[in-house]
């Protein structure tokens, strides 16, 4: 385990109450654990802000699986050389829209680039793209 140091910070009490009902309904054990979850969250978007910085990433897709050759473009991404493809899953949710989640490695330039492509191709009813710093 890494050497921990202690501080101290203040905070005004309905404040520091609120955030004791927070992280109480998030199951956290104590403070000190969801500080240090906040602190590497705001670490980890700082990071993000660089086009550079290499990333993962979750592309969620819903689309209309009826839409001309939008599951072919979708499986022609992930054979591309622009970005690593890592993993893929696809879910049927009812008689005309199915679910595609497509886990990219990258630089987040590229990463989102090729998620905003995905997201206004035709056909595609919602989308979101979910970057983690690596």
């Amino acid at each position: 385990m890494t050497e921990l140091e202690r501080i101290g910070i203040s905070l005004d009490k309905a404040l520091l109450a609120d955030f004791d009902k927070l992280i109480a309904q998030q199951g956290y054990q104590s403070r000190s654990e969801a500080i240090r979850d906040l602190v590497r969250q705001q670490l980890s978007q700082q990071k993000l802000a660089d086009p550079e910085t290499e990333a993962v990433a979750a592309v969620f897709l819903v689309y209309d699986h009826h839409a001309a050759k939008l599951a072919e473009k979708l499986i022609g991404l992930q054979h591309s050389h622009l970005l690593h493809a890592i993993s893929s899953l696809h879910v049927h949710l009812d008689a005309h829209d199915c679910l595609e989640i497509i886990v990219l490695r990258g630089k987040v330039g590229e990463i989102n680039k090729v998620g905003e492509n995905l997201l206004s191709m035709k056909g595609v009813k919602l989308g979101r793209v979910n970057l983690v710093a690596t």
